[in-house]
């Protein structure tokens, strides 16, 4: 090796190591691919199968004083905010389907089923699972995997390497978005959660006929068993509402791309 190829040896891996920041912080964040049981080495590979092109095309410029310094650490920071952000909508889309499932479990009497979720290994209920398995089916029958890393390509364009922060428009927006996200799980889980409460108004309604009923022995099976049936019914309208909430947070993130 001639010693003169060092430094272009050295501004490559920088350029390599740069061009995978926003798309490997964009998939920490992600559905599909910040589940804990995808490999880190396989989202590098794809954050650098991604990256690396858009940022050759963008006619990226490392900092003068390097990354090593104030301002590279502002460039590294801005990137990260950026595939961050991007990534972080897309997971409160799948985030509203689990919350209609834990409202639903609640309702049904189940809020103590709960499962290991696979997507982040954390405890959720069964019904929170089953909606969030369906999201995810969702999310990929979409091809929003795919609209992903075409999210990420085009935010090279509007917001370049060391081009600046978000600005305070699209931080407002994913914020308002979060606080939509609560309002999502509950209409998902509207058309089960809200025949459930009746349920439970007849049984109350029961209970006060008839006093010497035991309702646990009754109103539990009647109302897992109503949620059963009404799971079986409504899960055609919950995966219309899954899929529009999904559509609304490809759409934030595409804007977030787009204008910064």
């Amino acid at each position: 090796m001639n010693p003169a190829d060092i430094p272009n040896i050295e501004a490559m891996l920088q350029l390599w190591m740069v061009s995978m920041i926003r798309p490997g912080a964009a998939f920490l964040a992600a559905p599909v691919f910040g589940a804990s049981n995808v490999p880190v080495q396989l989202r590098l590979v794809i954050a650098l199968a991604v990256g690396l092109p858009a940022v050759s095309a963008s006619g990226m410029a490392l900092p003068p004083d390097g990354l090593v310094s104030v301002p590279g650490f502002l460039y590294i920071s801005s990137e990260v905010l950026i595939g961050l952000t991007i990534g972080f909508v897309l997971q409160m889309g799948l985030a509203a389907a689990l919350i209609g499932g834990e409202v639903i479990s609640n309702a049904m009497g189940l809020g103590f089923a709960a499962m290991a979720d696979p997507m982040s290994g954390q405890m959720s209920s069964a019904i929170g699972q089953f909606l969030s398995m369906l999201a995810t089916a969702l999310f990929l029958a979409a091809d929003g995997h795919l609209l992903l890393a075409d999210i990420l390509v085009q935010s090279y364009v509007a917001l370049p390497p060391g081009g600046g922060f978000l600005s305070l428009n699209a931080i407002g927006s994913v914020i308002e978005f979060g606080s939509l996200m609560f309002a999502a799980g509950l209409t998902i889980a509207l058309p089960v959660g809200f025949v459930l409460i009746l349920v439970q108004i007849i049984m109350g309604v029961i209970g006060r006929s008839a006093p010497a009923l035991n309702l646990f022995a009754v109103g539990i099976p009647a109302t897992l068993l109503a949620g059963l049936i009404l799971l079986g019914i409504g899960t055609p309208a919950m995966a219309e509402a899954i899929g529009r909430i999904l559509s609304d947070a490809l759409d934030l993130a595409r804007s977030i791309a787009a204008k910064g």
